[in-house]
């Protein structure tokens, strides 16, 4: 039986989801007849969903009614074109099986909601082998709030102190640590700003880094 927990971010951690919204961040701009920005303007964004590629895309923040409206028709278009170009990002799934291999169980822990990151993890093959997937509103709470963390944990059966989460984002971090759980930045991500100024416990350049630094933190 395994006794580590290893708790992954979604899109920019394990998933590379950015083509996708940033194609329906353009979209906006086409309704509006505005030209598609390119995709390395958006990508950075990714990890911030709507709020991020809308106000990247349209300079929309929430709480007003142009950008309620603009992400409405947002997350319709991305659903519907969400697994176009979603992919794991390479060395994922060579990394996903050196867990299963050593028996330590994995799961996600995203702000996505989980009409559409459900739909997507089983699109990649991964909902028989993850023990658990918390999304952006299976708990009242999204990060940097460190319940959808502690949600999983509960969930898989793991003190948090005996949990690793990585993620690309500040957020991720964040939560990882008002949850106790040990934390590494995913530096390959979508990373806005720079993951060293994050003070994770340790920063993967690449998924195959991963690898080292569970076995490091589980001996540990």
């Amino acid at each position: 039986m395994s006794t580590h927990l290893i708790l992954f971010d979604f899109d920019g951690t394990l998933a590379d989801t950015a083509p996708d919204l940033a194609a329906a961040a353009n979209r906006q701009r086409a309704y509006r007849g505005l030209p598609a920005l390119p995709y390395e303007a958006l990508r950075p964004h990714a990890s911030h969903g709507a709020r991020g590629l809308l106000k990247a895309a349209l300079g929309l923040d929430p709480g007003t009614d142009a950008y309620d409206r603009c992400k409405a028709q947002f997350l319709e278009d991305y659903a519907q074109g969400m697994l176009e170009q979603a992919c794991l990002f390479p060395g994922v799934q060579a990394l996903l099986g050196q867990l299963d291999q050593a028996g330590m169980a994995w799961g996600i822990v995203t702000n996505k909601v989980e009409y559409l990151a459900l739909p997507m993890v089983r699109h990649l093959g991964l909902q028989d082998r993850c023990r658990v997937t918390v999304g952006g509103d299976t708990t009242p709470y999204t990060k940097p709030h460190p319940e959808p963390l502690l949600h999983a944990a509960r969930l898989a059966g793991f003190d948090p102190g005996r949990c690793l989460y990585a993620g690309d984002d500040l957020r991720d971090i964040q939560a990882g640590k008002a949850a106790g759980m040990a934390t590494v930045a995913a530096a390959y991500g979508y990373c806005a700003d720079d993951p060293a100024d994050w003070a994770a416990d340790a920063i993967a350049q690449r998924p195959a880094d991963l690898w080292a630094i569970i076995q490091q933190w589980a001996r540990a």
